[in-house]
């Protein structure tokens, strides 16, 4: 390339052309550092450094969107107040994400309405601005998508893809009746994450009766003692925010 044949628009297309192909090798980097002035290097280092910055930017925006929050959830506007953590652990602890290194899992256990998927979407969201992949579902939506795909013959590709996450979400676990196929998918789910990613699961159901969702004792012990064995129990108590904030008991909509 001869910069002085070239006007400044040709040259500019094919300097994004170039850098578009480029890794640079330690035999480039050191040709260029002998040769190149300071304001050479200074320019060079800041537009790497904007790479660097663009390209962290636009994981962290990958990650959002792979998750599939229902909505944006922050930790910062979150009332602990009636939120109560095992003995011996924190929301500190929970929100400085170092569960996720140990391939831990918590259930999120009250009644309807007491902030459990906004603390768990919160959490989840924390996680992605920390470069983890994470996969939120709704227990009915993941039940159905595991059924569709194993009647597709796609079961295999979309366990995997699950199975990428560093931490799972399964949300509302017991809200709605699960039948035989859909309890033995969820299993598979929720078993897999054992010793090798996190899982936190929200639900208004106790241990006990875990049973009665699967439908199958066996599998709910199965899964409780993984859980059991890798998690935490958090209870949320207190009212129902969504009631105490609802329109039709007159309260203000902000």
């Amino acid at each position: 390339m001869n910069g002085k044949l070239m006007t400044r628009g040709e040259i500019e297309r094919e300097f994004a052309a170039l850098a578009r192909t480029m890794y640079f090798s330690k035999e480039t980097v050191a040709s260029f550092k002998s040769s190149a002035s300071r304001g050479q290097l200074v320019a060079v280092c800041e537009l790497i450094a904007d790479e660097q910055r663009v390209r962290e930017e636009n994981r962290k925006a990958r990650l959002l969107r792979q998750a599939r929050f229902p909505a944006v959830k922050s930790v910062d506007d979150y009332d602990f107040s009636e939120v109560s953590f095992p003995e011996g652990y924190t929301k500190d602890d929970l929100v400085g994400l170092g569960f996720l290194e140990l391939a831990q899992d918590f259930v999120f256990y009250g009644g309807c309405g007491r902030g459990k998927t906004h603390l768990a979407t919160a959490v989840g969201l924390l996680a992605t601005q920390a470069g983890y992949r994470v996969r939120y579902f709704e227990t009915a939506v993941l039940v159905l998508m595991l059924k569709a795909a194993a009647a597709d013959g796609k079961l295999e590709q979309v366990l995997k893809d699950v199975h990428k996450a560093d931490l799972l979400i399964i949300d509302e676990f017991g809200y709605l009746p699960v039948d035989v196929e859909g309890a033995r998918l969820l299993y598979q789910v929720m078993a897999a994450t054992y010793e090798s990613r996190s899982m936190i699961v929200t639900t208004n159901i106790e241990f006990s009766r875990w049973g009665t969702v699967l439908g199958d004792d066996k599998l709910a012990t199965a899964v409780v003692d993984r859980i059991v064995h890798h998690g935490r129990l958090v209870e949320f108590g207190g009212n129902s925010r969504r009631f105490d904030e609802a329109l039709m008991m007159g309260k203000s909509e902000k």
